[in-house]
């Protein structure tokens, strides 16, 4: 009675923790988890008994004619595999329909999505049928469905509005993602393509393979590792550095028509990337312009800009410069504009040389701004497919890599690429793309939350 009292006298929560609901409601709130709606038809919120009662229905329904199944052929991704039978009537081969192991796996991701919103609208009935039962307590009216659709759209509207997107969200993004997850721990291969074979589970052998360095696949996985890492961090770093440089060039006083100097640059951004990339990958082949000129002007050549592994990846290291160096001229030349000139101004007052002022004031101002800048570059030059996929294809090939899928100057993305469009190696795939999550995510964490950006926020105003 005492727990009574003191819920009693309470003002309605907003949101209430189901366990305390289940602890302290009555029978029919206790009922609602289990039959939606009976605690707002006990207390006469017909229509709110009746809407919950409904999804319920239809979700055992869903059950009863799909989703039951689907979690069985989720579990096994198939028993009986397509066969071939001979129609002596006919006298041609039939093929029988078998399972698909990549729709058992797709129904039964789905279902596993119905399941948690059953599971919420299990708790929204539970909860509904407690704030009745609340309003009772309090002598009070339940409110009608006129009522609480009214209450809602004054309060809750942007729950509407939000439901949308995160449906899309939903759908899009967050089920093919998981899809894809749990590929990765299926032996989804070349070997195993449904319906004519099927694939099964194989738990983390995958993952095994793949981060084993006397594996084949492991030979393959931390050269082309450790090269991913390399090239983000030249070209990030070198783009910054360049970047600065030239951005603080232009913006100096006594530089002339900045404008025009500053409308070049945006040419190289104006030009589709790719188009720009599939022009240079001809320009540096082995008869390709460059060597071409270098023949004609100095009688040397053709250097091995795509058969030399070094050549190729000091190459697209270089090329990449011309490609990103433009971007980092346009955000510091907003940020430099910025920093305040009384800084300046007192540095040359105390006899500040301009490397001081450089490494003193500029260098700590656009580094305090640009860390998270930088973090989300090198992240993107992690995953950059199309300078290195465009550029050299990989190139130059080489049979010490797993079946000859990666070359010297391919990153994990397209490492990825290849082993799923052009090997059909889904699993492992899955599996390089998982990898990749985790190295990026780790990295982008421990190195915001251990720069000045993150700890000293306030640093700058």
């Amino acid at each position: 009675m005492a727990g009574f009292a003191k819920k009693k006298d309470r003002e309605f929560p907003e949101v209430v923790p189901v366990l305390e609901v289940l602890q302290d409601g009555d029978i029919f709130t206790k009922l609602s988890f289990l039959i939606w709606g009976v605690g707002n038809l006990a207390r006469k919120q017909i229509v709110q008994g009746i809407l919950f009662l409904a999804l319920e229905i239809s979700f055992i329904c869903y059950f009863v004619i799909f989703g039951a199944h689907a979690l069985y052929q989720f579990v096994t991704l198939g028993t009986a595999t397509q066969t071939e039978v001979f129609n002596e009537a006919k006298q041609i081969y039939e093929y029988i329909p078998g399972d698909n192991s990549q729709l058992c796996l797709l129904y039964g991701v789905v279902t596993i999505f119905v399941i948690i919103g059953m599971f919420l609208v299990a708790r929204a009935a539970c909860r509904s049928s407690y704030y009745a039962e609340l309003a009772v307590r309090k002598g009070k009216k339940p409110l009608t469905f006129r009522k609480t659709v009214s209450e809602f759209k004054d309060k809750r509207m942007y729950q509407v509005f939000l439901a949308f997107p995160f449906l899309g969200l939903l759908l899009f993004n967050v089920m093919p993602l998981l899809f894809m997850i749990l590929m990765a721990f299926t032996n989804y291969d070349r070997n195993h393509l449904p319906p004519k074979n099927l694939f099964d589970w194989v738990g983390f052998e995958n993952f095994t393979r793949v981060l084993n360095a006397g594996s084949d696949l492991g030979r393959t996985f931390w050269p082309v590792l450790g090269w991913t890492i390399v090239w983000a961090i030249f070209a990030t770093f070198l783009n910054y550095i360049f970047g600065v440089i030239l951005a603080m060039i232009i913006n100096r006083k006594d530089t002339k028509i900045k404008g025009f100097w500053r409308f070049v640059l945006m040419l190289t951004i104006a030009v589709p990337q790719f188009v720009s990339l599939l022009v240079v990958n001809t320009m540096i082949q082995e008869h390709g312009a460059f060597n071409l000129i270098l023949r004609e002007l100095f009688g040397m050549g053709p250097l091995p800009f795509l058969t030399d592994a070094t050549w190729a990846r000091v190459t697209v290291i270089v090329i990449n410069l011309w490609v990103g160096i433009p971007y980092t001229v346009i955000s510091v030349t907003g940020i430099l504009n910025n920093i305040p000139t009384e800084l300046y101004e007192a540095a040359k007052l105390d006899g500040a040389g301009i490397v001081a002022i450089f490494t003193k004031i500029t260098m700590p101002y656009l580094m305090f701004v640009m860390t998270p800048q930088l973090i989300v570059t090198f992240m993107q030059n992690i995953n950059n497919f199309n300078v290195i996929f465009l550029l050299t294809n990989g190139q130059p090939a080489t049979d010490a890599y797993y079946r000859g899928t990666a070359g010297k100057t391919d990153l994990l993305v397209t490492w990825l690429y290849k082993l799923t469009i052009d090997n059909k190696d889904y699993n492992l795939g899955a599996v390089i793309g998982i990898l990749t999550f985790v190295l990026m995510a780790t990295m982008s964490i421990l190195t915001y939350r251990n720069s000045k950006s993150y700890k000293e926020e306030e640093g700058f105003s």
